[in-house]
C-alpha cells in the first residue's frame, strides 16, 4: 500500500440525538463568549433556537446571516466584526456556505493580510479560536475537510482554500438536524456527497481506506437519497444521509475530488449556481468521459449499487450505472441541461478556460482533461 495520511476533524460525534454533547464540547475547548456562525434559512427554522437551548450561556455574537456561496469580501467584513467582540470560539450550524465561512473565520482571527491571498494549498499554518461545527444538511462535508470554498467576485470563481488549520476541533453530525432541510436542498446537497463519495473513489490518490469509506457512502446515499427528498421526517433516511456525507467527506477529504468538481466551479462563481447542484448537473458529463480511464472502478460501484447483473459486461455494466445515476438525478428533481438555468452554449469556451486552472483538482482525476475535451463535456452538458 502506497503511503498516505488521513485527516479529519479533531473528534467526531455521530447519531442520532448527538447534538446534546455540545455543551461538554464547549467546556471541553474552554469556549465561554462564542460566536455563532449560520444562515438566515438556519435560524427561522427554529435549528439556532434549539442549539441555543443546549449552551451554558448566551453567545457574545450570532452571525446569522451567511449567504450562499459567500465572497471572500464578506467573510472579510465579519471577520472584522468578529474581532470586535474579542470571542473566544465559533460554533458553525448550517450546510457548506456556513460552515465553510466559519472555518475560514476561525483560522485567521490573527491573520493581517487579505483573505484573497490565501487561496490555495498550506498558505495557514495555526488557528487560534476553537472550532466546533454542527451540519444541518447532508452534502458538502466541510465538517470532516481541511477544505474551504469561497467565491471570488473579481475572477468570477469559485476558490478553495486548503489547510490544516481548517479542521474542526469537534464535528457533531446529528441527523435530526436536517429534519427541516428543503427539498431542493436535500437533492442537490445529497447528489452532492455523492459526487464526493464517486470522485474520491475513482480518483488518483484513492487507497484502501477511502475506497471502504467511499463505497460505504456510495451505497447509503444512493438508497436513501429519494427517501430523505420525498419525506423530510424520515429519520431512518436522514441518517443514513447523514452518515453517508460524513464518510463522503471523510473519503474526498483524503483522495480529493476531480473534474466534476473543477467544471463546476466557474457555474458557481459566474453564474451563481450553487454548489451542490453545479456539481449535480455536470457529474452524468464528466462520467461519460471518464468512464473508460476507471472502468473497473465504476464497474465495482455498478455491482456495490446493484444496478448490473452477473451476465452484464464491464462496459455494459458502467453504462447501466450511468443510466442509474441519471435517473437519480432526475427523481430528486435535478434539471438535465444547463439550459435550465438560462446558461448560453456561447460560453463554452470562457468556462472551459476557468475550469482549466484548477489544477488542485484536475491533477486527482483518472483522466487528464485538455482545455478542448473541457469544452467538449461543457457542450454535452446543454
Amino acid at each position: 500500500m502506497k503511503v498516505s495520511e488521513f485527516k479529519t476533524a479533531g473528534k467526531l460525534i455521530t447519531g442520532l440525538g448527538s447534538i446534546k454533547a455540545l455543551a461538554d464540547e464547549m467546556a471541553r475547548l474552554s469556549i465561554r463568549d462564542c460566536a455563532i456562525v449560520t444562515d438566515k434559512g438556519v435560524s427561522s427554522s427554529g435549528l439556532l433556537d434549539q442549539v441555543l437551548k443546549l449552551i451554558p450561556s448566551s453567545p457574545l455574537l450570532i452571525i446569522d446571516d451567511i449567504p450562499p456561496e459567500p465572497e471572500v469580501n464578506i467573510i472579510e467584513a465579519k471577520l472584522t466584526v468578529l474581532r470586535e467582540n474579542k470571542v473566544d470560539g465559533i460554533i458553525a450550524l448550517g450546510g457548506g456556505s456556513a460552515i465553510d465561512s466559519a472555518k475560514v473565520l476561525a483560522a485567521t482571527y490573527n491573520y493581517t493580510g487579505r483573505l484573497s491571498e490565501l487561496f490555495g494549498e498550506n498558505t495557514l499554518s495555526k488557528r487560534r479560536l476553537p472550532l466546533i461545527v454542527i451540519p444541518t444538511t447532508a452534502g458538502t462535508g466541510s465538517e470532516v475537510t481541511n477544505i474551504a470554498i469561497l467565491s471570488d467576485p473579481i475572477a468570477q470563481m469559485k476558490k478553495g482554500i486548503v489547510s490544516h488549520c481548517l479542521l474542526p476541533d469537534v464535528a457533531i453530525v446529528a441527523p435530526e438536524m436536517t429534519k427541516t432541510c428543503p427539498p431542493s436542498i436535500t437533492a442537490a446537497s445529497g447528489i452532492d456527497a455523492f459526487v464526493h463519495a464517486l470522485e474520491a473513489y475513482i480518483s488518483v490518490n484513492a487507497s484502501p481506506i477511502t475506497d471502504a469509506l467511499a463505497e460505504k457512502a456510495l451505497k447509503l446515499i444512493f438508497n436513501s437519497l429519494h427517501h430523505a427528498y420525498n419525506n423530510g421526517e424520515n429519520l431512518s433516511a436522514r441518517e443514513d444521509m447523514a452518515t453517508g456525507s460524513l464518510m463522503a467527506g471523510l473519503a474526498f477529504g483524503n483522495a480529493g475530488v476531480g473534474a466534476v468538481h473543477a467544471l463546476a466551479y466557474p457555474l458557481g462563481g459566474r453564474f451563481h449556481l450553487s454548489h451542490g447542484m453545479s456539481n449535480a448537473v455536470m457529474l452524468p458529463h464528466v462520467l461519460k468521459v471518464n468512464a473508460p480511464f476507471c472502468q473497473d472502478k465504476l464497474y465495482c460501484v455498478a455491482k456495490l449499487l446493484k444496478v448490473c447483473e452477473r451476465h452484464h459486461s464491464k462496459e455494459e455494466a458502467v453504462k447501466l450505472l450511468l443510466t442509474a445515476i441519471e435517473k437519480l438525478c432526475r427523481d430528486v428533481g435535478i434539471p438535465a441541461s444547463l439550459t435550465h438555468f438560462n446558461i448560453s452554449p456561447s460560453c463554452v469556451t470562457e468556462l472551459a478556460e476557468e475550469a482549466s486552472k484548477v489544477t488542485r483538482l484536475l491533477r486527482n482525476n483518472p483522466k487528464q482533461l485538455s482545455i478542448e475535451e473541457i469544452e467538449d463535456i461543457y457542450r454535452l452538458a446543454f
